[in-house]
């Protein structure tokens, strides 16, 4: 039954389609077509996001600072369970917040980039973006797997 929703879905759609690429736009209130207007980028809007992710690192590196602290005192051997799950937990949280931190500061360069240079394509910004997703590729969960205890 499912599948010949989906079926029936998709052809509507097809059936919708003109073939051609549509940008979406805001509906005139009085009737009529779309609203027109400018695409506006400037410097100091990108240079604001780019400081506002740098903060964020900043916050970020913070954290990761307490999180060692909260550390501090655990013993290495101390035949303690919960210990060494903490110890793995810590240790997965600490290189996956450093890799947030590491992004951080490369897309606040990147964005601080991109509004000093306005005239860079959509395709060589994606580009840089795709870099950042695959330097920093999110990792599976870990920790509080039981690893044969």
């Amino acid at each position: 039954m499912a599948w010949d929703e989906w079926e029936q879905l998709k052809a509507a759609a097809a059936d919708r389609s003109t073939g051609r690429m549509q940008i979406d736009h805001l509906a005139d209130p009085v009737g009529g077509g779309g609203v027109s207007g400018k695409l506006r980028s400037d410097k100091a809007a990108w240079s604001k996001v780019g400081g506002d992710v740098g903060d964020l690192r900043g916050n970020i590196s913070k954290a990761l600072a307490k999180l060692a602290d909260g550390q501090k005192g655990l013993g290495k051997d101390s035949g303690c369970l919960t210990t060494a799950a903490q110890r793995e937990v810590h240790t997965s949280w600490e290189h996956y917040v450093g890799n947030v931190s590491g992004r951080c500061e490369k897309l606040s360069g990147l964005l601080d980039k991109v509004g000093n240079d306005q005239l860079r394509t959509d395709e060589a910004i994606s580009a840089e973006i795709a870099k950042l997703k695959t330097e920093y590729k999110d990792t599976p969960a870990v920790g509080g797997q039981s690893k044969g205890r």
